[in-house]
């Protein structure tokens, strides 16, 4: 798996546990086989949301594009190994999801070079 551009996590603003960024970060490349400058991590403390049957402590959300190599078992066996990452690395109990995208439905927009002043 070679591209992983987004992993957005959500966490209540009350929780008290460290979110080691940097580490989840290095433990995402691991998994996935990518780099920093494309496994781009984004927290957001949120106030609450909706109770279900899951005791979870932060919910991952990852987009990735879809591939050939990208199997429902390949991307199955990476969640889990997320899922543990965040326990092990942080302690954090993770509810994990995965969404892929086709190439020609994804655009991406960066901002752009700021000029130098002379």
């Amino acid at each position: 798996i070679s591209i992983i551009p987004l992993v957005h996590l959500f966490a209540r603003a009350t929780m008290t546990k460290a979110i080691p960024l940097p580490a989840l970060q290095k433990s995402l490349c691991a998994i996935w086989g990518t780099t920093p400058q494309t496994t781009k991590l984004m927290l957001t403390r949120v106030d609450d949301w909706t109770h279900d049957s899951f005791n979870e402590d932060i919910y991952v959300s990852i987009r990735a594009m879809g591939k050939s190599d990208r199997t429902r078992d390949t991307v199955l066996e990476g969640m889990n190994r997320v899922q543990e990452e965040f326990l092990t690395v942080a302690d954090l109990v993770a509810n994990v999801r995965l969404e892929t995208y086709q190439k020609e439905h994804y655009f991406h927009l960066p901002p752009k070079p700021t000029p130098v002043s002379q």
